[in-house]
Formats: C-alpha cells, sequence, structure tokens
C-alpha cells in the first residue's frame, strides 16, 4: 500500500501489525504452556489449580488477539481507503 500511495503510511498501522503479532506469539506461547501441562499431568495425576491457571492465561491472551485483530482490520481498511485513487 505504501508503494501504491508513493509514502509512507500513518505510524499507528505498523504499530497496530506489531501489536497483533506479538499477540499471536502470546497465544503460541500460552497454547505450549497447556500441551507441556497436559501432558504432565497425564504422568502425576491432576494438578488443578496450576491447569486452571494455565487455561486463564490462554482465554486471557485469545481475548488481546481477537481485539488486536479487530483493530487491525480496522487500521488496514482505512490504509486500503487511503491508496485508493480519487
Amino acid at each position: 500500500m505504501e508503494r501504491l500511495r508513493s509514502s509512507p503510511l500513518h505510524a499507528n498501522i505498523s504499530t497496530a501489525l506489531d501489536k497483533q503479532l506479538e499477540s499471536i506469539h502470546a497465544v503460541q506461547a500460552c497454547r505450549k504452556d497447556e500441551i507441556v501441562n497436559a501432558s504432565s499431568r497425564q504422568r502425576h495425576g491432576p494438578p488443578r489449580c496450576q491447569n486452571e491457571r494455565v487455561v486463564l492465561a490462554l482465554a486471557a491472551a485469545l481475548r488481546a488477539l481477537c481485539l488486536a485483530t479487530r483493530k487491525v482490520r480496522t487500521v488496514l481498511w482505512c490504509a486500503f481507503q487511503m491508496t485508493l485513487p480519487k
């Protein structure tokens, strides 16, 4: 889009994209923790409290990803509208 406009886009666009990427990495890390806890729980018995914390952390990370994705969609739509010829 920057090439189509022949000028750089607003800084908020790259910031929103960076926040979404951070959210994706956070969800991936929480998911890995959940998988590790699920495999260790099968070996040692069910530690309920730890399992609940992992699930809640994953839910919070997914919520942050959802919000970041909404913002990125809006920002990219605005950027697209700015690149269209008038």
